[in-house]
Order: structure tokens, then C-alpha cells, then sequence
């Protein structure tokens, strides 16, 4: 619990394809709740099969917030997810309503949660040049510049998680600090939520089948018809939100670089890497409380315990 005075949310997370979607929506119709978004891709328009995004079917009727709010060539990130993701929150419990945030983006869920730095806003000539840097040199040099420059900081960052490497080497430019330096003086105090954080365990062989299945069911489903028609609308295979995994998997495809079996290969083997990295994220965390997601009568008891306990 991060909080034991402010409001009580109850957070879903947990890695890609552990059940999380489904786990939320059942809570939230058996409490009368609704459910905050917190995965990064889902707040995009038109990007609904490469991101998992709940149909209407699998919402069940359950409110849904934060998912469509911005179109792939907008600017999205944690500061703007926490600012509007509070005041949604108030509104939810305002109603009597209990909140459920469900997604697997720590970073959101930390910055909900715990609040972030502040630091300057991105530097579109400097980002672009350590973009060209990262495309000519590789992730794991620009790793091990961090790594140089703040093995604290490096150390929280996969060598291969190329958004968040290239924000720190932004920050310590833009700053001449580092952020490990920034983030100790921040503390993550910033705590306006009780929360109880629920993240799913599945075992590595179940995580991965279900990883595969989905990525095969996600073609089936038109993934690759969906990153044509973004392309077609105009949206560049350089933004950020169509270099995620399966939209860039696909655009190799679309330009005969891969076939479509290779791509689904790729898009199955980066799914469970990033997996491994979102198991690494929340298994870090000590207010993370590890659930089985098939026993949902006991989820539901702990969730009800949690709702009773006096403000």
C-alpha cells in the first residue's frame, strides 16, 4: 500500500498477456467498479490489435479510461498519464464507484503512484541526434555510455530498452545531472493514492504459450492490415508508438524485408523479451503483491478485505 490515508485504488499489473484485462473486468462487475488504463500503447487511436486493447465484448460493459485519448503522432508520456489519470480517479470514487487501474506499464503505474522528477521537456534536435546515434551504434553502446555516466541509472534500464536509455543520456545532457541524482532527491513521495497493488503470477511456460498464441492471433485478427491502414492515414514507421512491438514487425514485413512467418517469429521472441523485462520492473517494487490470476475467489476476498479497511 502506498498510501494508508489517501484514496483506495486497486492496481492490476503484471506482464504482457498474464491475464490482466480480464482479471479487471471481472472485479470491476463484481464490485461495481471501472478500470483506468495504464498500458502506454492503449491510449492510441487507431491501434487496437498490435496493442491487446479490450474489444467491446471483453469490456462487458465496464467503463474504460484512458484508452483512445491521443493519435499516434502525438506527444504521450507518464507526466501527462498521471495528470489525467488523478482527476478521473476522484471522479471514479466521487460516484461510490471502486477504480481499478489495470496495464503493464510500470512506469505509469509508478508515476500514478509515487509522482516523477521533474526534469526538462525532450530536445527534438538532441533526441534525434542519439535516435541516429542508437540506429548506427546499437543499443548496448549507448548502454554502456550510461553506464559510464551513471551505473545507478543504468542499472534500473535493460541494455536493449532503447526510449528509456536515450531519456537518460537526454536528461544528463539537458541537466548535467544525473538521474540517479535526481530521482534520490525526488524520493517518489508524491503518494495521493492508497493503493494495493496486485500483479499476476504465471509460471514462465504458461506466460510464453499464451505470449505466442496471442501473437499469432493478432495477425489472424488483422494486425497487418491495421499498420497498413496507419501508414495509409500518413503515420510514419519512425513514431514511437509504431516502432512498438508487432506495428514495426509488421512494417518489415509490409516492405518485403520479412515474410509474414519471420515477422511473426520476431514479434513472438520480443513479446517475451519484453515480458521478461516487465516481470524484472514489478518483481523490483516491494509494494507488489503477487496473485495467482486463476484464483479469483481469493483476488476478490483480498480486494473486498482491502475496500473494508478504514481510511
Amino acid at each position: 500500500m502506498t498510501n494508508n490515508s489517501g484514496p483506495k485504488v486497486i492496481v492490476i499489473a503484471g506482464p504482457t498477456a498474464s491475464g490482466k484485462t480480464s482479471l479487471g473486468v471481472e472485479l470491476a462487475l463484481a464490485l461495481g467498479g471501472e478500470i483506468v488504463n495504464a498500458d502506454s500503447m492503449q491510449v492510441y487511436r487507431g491501434m487496437d490489435i498490435g496493442t491487446a486493447k479490450p474489444t467491446s465484448e471483453e469490456q462487458k460493459g465496464v467503463a474504460h479510461h484512458l484508452m483512445d485519448v491521443v493519435d499516434p503522432d502525438e506527444e504521450y508520456n507518464a507526466a501527462m498519464y498521471r495528470s489525467m489519470a488523478l482527476p478521473i480517479i476522484t471522479d471514479i470514487l466521487s460516484r461510490r464507484k471502486m477504480c481499478f487501474v489495470v496495464g503493464g506499464t510500470g512506469l505509469y503505474i509508478k508515476s500514478l503512484l509515487s509522482g516523477l522528477f521533474k526534469c526538462p521537456p525532450a530536445d527534438p534536435e538532441l533526441r534525434e541526434s542519439l535516435y541516429r546515434e542508437c540506429d548506427l551504434l546499437g543499443t548496448g553502446k549507448l548502454h554502456e555510455r550510461l553506464k559510464h555516466l551513471d551505473p545507478e541509472c543504468a542499472g534500473k534500464i535493460h541494455p536493449n530498452d532503447r526510449v528509456r536509455l536515450i531519456r537518460a543520456l537526454e536528461i544528463i545532457q539537458l541537466t548535467n545531472r544525473l538521474p540517479s541524482a535526481l530521482s534520490g532527491e525526488h524520493g517518489f513521495r508524491d503518494r495521493p493514492l492508497n493503493a494495493l497493488m496486485l500483479c499476476m503470477k504465471v509460471s514462465r511456460e504458461q506466460l510464453y504459450e499464451r505470449i505466442n498464441k496471442r501473437s499469432v492471433s493478432m495477425v489472424e485478427a488483422g494486425l497487418v492490415e491495421e499498420t497498413e491502414n496507419l501508414l495509409i492515414q500518413g503515420y510514419s514507421p519512425d513514431l514511437k508508438p509504431m516502432k512498438a512491438i508487432g506495428y514495426r514487425h509488421i512494417v518489415k514485413h509490409l516492405k518485403k524485408e520479412w515474410t509474414l512467418i519471420e515477422a511473426i517469429h520476431r514479434i513472438q521472441r520480443d513479446t517475451r523479451r519484453y515480458a521478461k523485462r516487465q516481470l524484472t520492473w514489478f518483481r523490483a517494487d516491494p509494494e507488489a503483491s503477487w496473485v495467482d490470476p486463476e484464483d479469483f475467489d481469493l483476488i476478490l476476498q483480498r480486494v473486498k478485505d482491502f475496500a473494508r479497511v478504514p481510511t
